[in-house]
């Protein structure tokens, strides 16, 4: 141990693994007395916790109001991070710690409009804090590449001039003759501790130096800048010194001479500088002031790349990680980790090319003049010899080890809300674990456990904590199934922390928002939507205010498109409360009643409609009919059913001129789907809106609407009859109005399947089928059917019956006829 009569000022790059490294080779030959560390000082009750076992980084220390929770801030620290180093160090040393940056009660007071909110340079690394301005992801974060350090405290005022901020690594990197920041940081810092050239079988690049050297080396050229450049943009910084200079007074006076101050590289000369008490605390005379709470939260490396909202600015976490742990020869133990991810997905890779893509990233690190092959010549390496020229390991490269899907841990003794502690019980319970990695989850609503998943993630969903978003998937299919994606972030943490205003629980916070938000909420559908979100969560005390407001929006609109539009999200809520176990006989009552208030309005509202206003009409018409469709029948004292009055609205519409021509065919379709039309009749309201007497745009707006989608494609395959009235229509298209009628055309058969579309023009060329015809009227089963073939051939039909059979249960013994006549293989 060496006595020293002057503060160890140990200026850093926030989450550097070199500056962390030297940080604990200066702390383990100088042992201070007390290690100062820049961060909130309001958390310097909750050092003791990173102790703990169950504390595994990446983590961070959140600071938010609980009157306002829209105001946050994040102090992210990982493995590889200095101040995270110092703070171990000195817990295990039983060396006191303490916090020195300006207190978070002032800087989160000081978001809206006090403060700057800018990034701050700190030595080319990012900054602890990263903000959260009410409750978005608006704090901007600094990349190796930009001025780092983001203020604890959210976006700035919009009126207040911001000066152009400086980036003192690019500036010392330039002055070095490197034109990549980033570059010049790893050979001159994060290598040191592996500082050996290519070869030569390792060593420390620090063995026989003074450990406080490189320090001391960068407080020299960061006074050099702060003299050339001022703040260089970063006004608040005076104000945060001033604090920590108090505070690095009172440490002094409390613990001696040779205090150690963990802080960004950019500080050091200011609080090196000489200034007297009374002029730093005029600095800090008459800030804002906010009352906050502090705990720690997971943090994932996926946060830590990102560079902006809450992330750190990190471009490769996991690279940082892995030069951090690795005691010796990174590049190889890099490449062991490369070529166990590739085996993993089956990439065909020996030690072979292991050992060739070492020694070229050696060759690339000589050649290039580094003193280390560094994550550039790595990434080369990889893709000339284990990818063998192809990138496409990189990408996976890159997610996987480079970024990394690392989410650190916090123990269950760190301050939370109720809300938060509630949300960690239903995890534990459901067995439903938080990972930094996206997955899907497939549950089945008919288990209990699946059902009570379900409930928490749609619950969290409605409090704006959207851990898991619902995903399409072939398993998802029926009313018992749901797929979600899930994917924990940290941010989720302080949105949790706002929803803790609505209750201690989250089935009581969800309730309590369900209810507040139906009273705010101002369309039909959107309450209607709500309605649903309520059902899917179970929250039977919110019904009653959401079903009273939906009632009194529903009688009081007469939109008919608002009535279509809030219909369908109505018949999903009756037929999920019967899938879950909910009562949703209300919500039957009332979408039953707004099918018919649809019915009534709809006629009518579909006369006189633009191109733009037909196109948003179908849609509320296919909405409506699917939502008749899944409604059950009204009750036989009713005259009539949903259905049956369903299709006389179609009816109307189908056959009333006044209707745009879009509409009118989408109608005559939806009645032949449904088999409430006969083809016959189809095929004359088809020949009606064909013939020469109309209009070709009105024409073609009735082939779009009854035959797209691909089913109409299909349609049209299998009935020659409608086939030939459209290719008859389209030859009789004038010259000058074919122009206008292709777009539309084009659009309606755009949407089929190639085999559909080239099946219809092997159609179009034969032309009619009259020797089909008169087969068909003879019966002859054999006769060819245009697109099809020559016939059935009944030897290859025969040889799959045996296939069949197993399929659908048949017992061996059943001869070829039944088997055809049971399965209709014969026709």
């Amino acid at each position: 141990m060496t006595a020293r009569d002057q503060p160890l000022l140990l200026g850093v790059r926030h989450h550097g693994p070199g500056s962390a490294r030297a940080v604990r080779a200066v702390l383990e030959r100088y042992e201070p007395p007390a290690v100062l560390i820049e961060g909130p000082p309001e958390a310097d009750a909750l050092v003791a916790l990173a102790a703990d076992e169950a504390m595994r980084p990446p983590v961070a220390l959140l600071a938010h109001v609980p009157a306002d929770p829209g105001r946050a801030a994040f102090w992210p620290l990982a493995e590889f991070s200095p101040e995270w180093v110092a703070i171990r160090w000195a817990l295990a040393h039983d060396v006191p710690v303490r916090f020195i940056d300006l207190p978070a009660a002032h800087s989160l007071a000081m978001g809206e409009g006090e403060g700057d909110g800018g990034e701050e340079a700190e030595g080319g690394g990012s900054r602890g804090a990263v903000s959260a301005g009410r409750g978005e992801a608006d704090a901007r974060t600094a990349g190796p590449d930009q001025p780092a350090d983001a203020d604890a405290a959210p976006t700035p005022a919009p009126d207040r001039a911001v000066e152009a901020r400086i980036d003192p690594v690019a500036v010392l990197a330039e002055a070095a003759g490197y034109d990549d920041p980033e570059r010049w940081w790893e050979d001159v810092i994060e290598h040191r501790a592996h500082g050996h050239r290519p070869g030569n079988g390792g060593g420390s690049g620090l063995t026989g130096e003074d450990p406080l050297a490189p320090f001391e080396a960068l407080a020299e050229a960061m006074t050099a800048l702060r003299e050339a450049y001022g703040v260089g943009g970063h006004d608040r910084d005076l104000v945060r010194e001033a604090h920590m200079r108090l505070r690095l007074r009172d440490a002094r006076r409390e613990f001696g001479e040779g205090v150690a101050v963990v802080c960004g590289a950019w500080h050091v000369p200011a609080l090196a500088r000489r200034t007297t008490v009374t002029a730093d605390r005029q600095l800090l005379k008459g800030l804002p002031k906010v009352k906050p709470e502090v705990t720690w939260v997971p943090w994932t490396h996926r946060r830590l790349s990102r560079r902006s909202g809450y992330g750190a600015g990190i471009s490769s976490p996991g690279w940082y990680g892995h030069l951090f742990s690795a005691p010796d020869r990174p590049i190889e133990r890099w490449m062991t980790k490369v070529a166990g991810l590739l085996r993993e997905e089956d990439y065909a890779v020996s030690s072979a090319h292991v050992i060739e893509a070492v020694r070229l990233a050696d060759a690339l690190a000589v050649m290039r003049g580094r003193p280390l092959a560094g994550l550039a010549e790595a990434g080369d390496a990889v893709r000339a010899v284990l990818g063998e020229g192809s990138d496409a390991p990189s990408a996976l490269i890159h997610d996987r080890l480079v970024v990394g899907d690392v989410l650190g841990e916090v123990p269950e003794s760190a301050p939370a809300v109720p809300l938060q502690r509630d949300i960690a019980r239903s995890q534990r319970s459901l067995r439903l674990k938080p990972e930094a990695a996206e997955r899907e989850l497939d549950l089945d609503l008919r288990k209990e456990t699946d059902a009570g998943r379900s409930r928490l993630l749609h619950r969290l969903r409605l409090l704006g904590v959207p851990w898991g978003e619902p995903a399409r998937t072939r398993a998802s299919t029926g009313t018992f199934r749901e797929s979600w994606r899930l994917r924990w972030e940290p941010e989720l943490s302080v949105r949790a922390a706002e929803a803790g205003i609505w209750g201690t629980t989250v089935e009581a916070a969800a309730t309590a928002k369900a209810r507040s938000d139906a009273v705010g909420t101002s369309t039909l559908a959107d309450v209607t939507a709500l309605a649903e979100r309520c059902l899917l969560a179970a929250l039977p005390d919110a019904l009653p205010v959401v079903m009273r407001v939906l009632t009194d929006r529903a009688a009081l609109d007469a939109d008919v498109g608002h009535l279509a539009q809030a219909l369908p999200a109505l018949v999903r809520s009756v037929r999920y409360g019967d899938v879950r176990g909910t009562d949703a006989a209300a919500l039957g009552e009332v979408a039953t009643g707004l099918a018919e208030r649809v019915f009534v309005g709809l006629p009518p509202a579909c006369t006189g409609l633009d191109a733009d206003g037909a196109a948003d009409m179908r849609n509320h018409l296919d909405a409506t009919h699917h939502a008749v469709g899944l409604l059950d029948e009204v009750p036989a004292d009713r005259p009539g059913g949903l259905r049956e009055r369903w299709a006389g609205v179609l009816r109307k519409l189908a056959e009333r001129e006044p209707v745009p021509g879009l509409l009118r065919g989408r109608a005559v379709r939806l009645l032949l789907d449904d088999g409430r039309l006969a083809p016959e009749d189809a095929e004359r309201l088809m020949g009606l809106a064909l013939s020469a007497g109309t209009p070709p745009a009105e024409a073609a707006g009735w082939i779009e609407g009854f035959a797209g989608g691909d089913a109409g494609g299909l349609l049209l395959v299998h009935d020659e009859r409608l086939l030939a009235l459209v290719d008859g229509w389209l030859a009789d298209v004038p010259a000058d109005a074919f122009t206008d009628v292709l777009p539309l055309l084009r659009r309606t058969f755009a949407e089929y399947d190639a085999g559909v579309r080239r099946t219809l023009g092997e159609l179009v060329r034969r032309g009619p089928a009259g020797a089909t015809g008169t087969a068909a009227a003879r019966g002859d089963q054999e006769a060819a059917i245009p697109g099809f073939g020559p016939g059935l051939d009944r030897d290859r039909a025969a040889a799959v019956l045996p296939t069949l059979r197993a399929l659908l249960g048949l017992p061996e013994g059943m001869d070829s006829t039944q088997d055809t006549n049971r399965t209709g293989v014969a026709g």
